[in-house]
């Protein structure tokens, strides 16, 4: 699916958003998804066409947390022994 939008120019500053504004849009969108869980690393790698350390490199530069909580760690943590 592609989603187009509208945004009036008013609302647009002149200056504060150097660059592609569609980019920042998609890039936005991702944040939000990813810190609301609807979407995992993968995904947003994906989406923003990153590799998987790209795309932890890209939320670590925007002070994201990642979404890694007791249960991946006790998964991790089972994996690991099993070797």
């Amino acid at each position: 699916m592609e989603v187009t939008v509208s945004i009036p120019d008013k609302f647009i500053p002149v200056s504060g958003f150097g660059g592609d504004i569609s980019r920042q849009m998609l890039e936005a969108y991702a944040i939000e998804s990813y810190r609301q869980e609807k979407m995992s690393l993968g995904q947003l790698a994906e989406l923003l066409d990153l590799s998987i350390d790209e795309a932890n490199a890209f939320l670590k530069e925007r002070n994201i947390p990642l979404n890694y909580g007791l249960d991946d760690l006790n998964e991790d943590i089972r994996a690991v022994q099993s070797f």
